[in-house]
């Protein structure tokens, strides 16, 4: 007997089934923890093929004695960066014209190289022979960076033996400068000295650097990481946007130790680090750091390059997962919880004449957008021995400091480092403008950098000499392309270069403005106004009229990053 049928069920029955909707798998991205070690696009598979440190060899006996022609095109364009090395823009081509060619055409047979210099830290000895081989070997030219190294031009790969020889034997070396490896550790510029330090990080820099730069374990990550470790309270490594920093705090248990921020980074998709809410003590910074390191290369994503960097990790997980994952699978310990570091409310840099705790004065000095030359650091080199011990530092900002100088030498200092166009006296303009390396050599920009903030500044320093109020430093940081290299997101005036279009119909060199960006109390990425884009030929005029209405419509001790957050965009334009 069949069963009674509910209303309808014959009609049902007779129709088609209908399939399950297919469950949408997620793409892998990459991860070797999760098992993805295939390679998904052309970076991955070099470093797979060849670990990128085995390059050094082919440069020395292979490529320095047969010439540029004779490299390899995966050696040029890729393994080259963990000896420091880039392929500089060929002369001549215009920056409405990156994009569109291939890697080849822009190509120049010359080499930017990039000397590494942990936390910043030179004798003199060390100074004047960077000095002397970008007298001897780069046209002169040497650009301190705002992640404290220095950069020469110009380099030819078959000079390129001899100059690793003069820097290893004075302790210099380009190993990872560049590359997706960990790069230059970025450190306090006044660690030791300082009378206000909170932790002195030089030890754990030195660890790090010891045990892990140019090792295997980290040669092949996602792409490129970059760290600091500072006890400053002043903030002087701008922790926010590294991908691991250590900032001085005071637990008030364990005393001087190191909050632990992870996943800050800028260019198309800037985000600011993250506390962990842990505090490292000195002793374990380094195993901290290797096992961030180590968390980073095997979760890491790499199939997408732009997503490689460890601040999408981070965006994903979220610092309490990220937090776990590193102690139970590389520290096997928990670490402490700790406090927050304090907000400094003053300059984060060192410019002009501070005491150290041993009484002597550190000098820091500001060139224009850290352009400088090999002659001018073999003079400071020389100045620095004669005033002091010798020791001399760069710093985030391109600046630079001497270190050991006595009471009696600081006014003739000075005097011989402005003579240099080194100021430790600089107007505003000077100390707060920074600019990357721009289409003179870089062969993703767009615009000219370092020659625009060079006359921008002087410019700004005789349009505004009539502002006798701005007490409130406004910082310029110009950038030749997206890529953020000297933190456009993060100044009070950002400046992003494109090619945009003129008045008249032209196609001119010119740069979208963000303002507003900061770090520290400001922490943030600049207001981005639709369609504000001003000339390279014209930013002194926007400049000058940007800061007038600021001056004209701050309320009193209103930081300009304050007042852009309110103003109406007709005040911005």
């Amino acid at each position: 007997m069949v069963p009674p049928q509910p209303a309808g069920a014959t009609e049902r029955a007779a129709a088609p089934a209908r399939r399950a909707a297919p469950v949408k798998r997620r793409r892998g991205e990459g991860q070797w923890a999760l098992g993805y070690r295939e390679p998904l696009n052309p970076n991955e598979r070099a470093k797979r093929d060849d670990d990128a440190l085995n390059v050094r060899a082919r440069i020395e006996n292979i490529y320095s004695k047969r010439g540029f022609d004779s490299i390899d095109p995966g050696d040029l364009r890729g393994r080259f960066r963990w000896m420091g090395l880039y392929t500089q823009r060929k002369p001549g081509i215009d920056g409405g014209r990156t994009g569109a060619l291939e890697p080849e055409e822009l190509d120049d047979s010359y080499f930017m190289m990039r000397v590494r210099i942990d936390s910043g830290a030179l004798t003199s000895e060390q100074l004047r022979v960077v000095g002397e081989i970008a007298r001897d070997y780069a046209r002169d030219t040497a650009d301190i960076t705002d992640r404290q190294n220095v950069q020469l031009h110009w380099i030819q790969i078959e000079d390129v033996p001899a100059i690793w020889e003069k820097l290893e034997a004075v302790g210099l070396y380009t190993t990872e400068a560049c590359g997706d490896c960990p790069r230059v550790i970025l450190g306090s510029p006044v660690a030791g000295i300082a009378a206000d330090e909170i932790i002195d990080g030089t030890p754990a820099i030195r660890e790090i650097v010891e045990k892990y730069i140019g090792s295997k374990e980290f040669s092949n990550l996602p792409r490129k990481f970059k760290s600091a470790i500072s006890g400053s309270p002043r903030h002087d490594v701008v922790h926010e946007i590294n991908d691991i920093a250590f900032v001085g705090v005071r637990h008030p248990e364990h005393g001087p130790g190191f909050d632990l921020w992870v996943g800050g980074g800028l260019s198309t998709n800037p985000k600011l680090g993250v506390r962990l809410g842990a505090w490292v003590p000195l002793d374990e910074v380094a195993d901290v750091w290797a096992g961030v390191v180590g968390l980073f290369r095997d979760y890491g994503y790499r199939r997408l390059r732009h997503r490689a960097r460890i601040k999408f990790l981070i965006a994903d997980w979220g610092a309490e997962r990220f937090r776990e994952v590193l102690e139970t699978e590389y520290l096997k310990r928990p670490l402490v919880d700790g406090p927050a570091p304090e907000h400094w409310l003053g300059p984060r840099d060192h410019i002009g004449v501070h005491k150290q705790v041993d009484g002597l004065n550190y000098v820091g000095a500001a060139a224009i957008a850290g352009r400088v030359s090999g002659t001018t650091l073999i003079k400071v080199a020389e100045a620095a021995e004669r005033v002091g011990s010798g020791r001399l530092r760069t710093t985030v900002q391109q600046q630079l400091l001497v270190l050991d100088v006595a009471d009696s030498q600081v006014d003739p200092l000075i005097d011989e480092l402005t003579g240099l166009g080194l100021h430790a006296k600089p107007s505003s303009w000077r100390r707060n403008t920074m600019a990357c390396t721009g289409i003179e050599f870089c062969k993703l920009a767009i615009v000219e950098t370092k020659g625009r903030a060079a006359t921008l500044v002087t410019e700004l320093e005789s349009r505004l000499a009539d502002i006798a109020d701005l007490d409130q430093p406004i910082s310029i940081h110009l950038n030749g392309c997206p890529n953020a290299c000297a933190r456009t997101q993060t100044a009070d005036i950002g400046l992003k270069g494109q090619i945009m279009t003129d008045s008249d119909g032209n196609q001119v060199p010119g740069f979208q403005v963000h303002l507003g960006g900061g770090l520290g109390l400001d922490a943030g990425f600049g207001r981005k106004l639709r369609g504000l884009k001003v000339s390279s030929s014209g930013l002194g005029d926007y400049v000058d009229r940007l800061v007038r209405q600021y001056v004209k419509e701050r309320d009193s001790g209103e930081r300009f990053a304050q007042w852009v957050a309110r103003a109406d965009e007709s005040d911005l334009q």
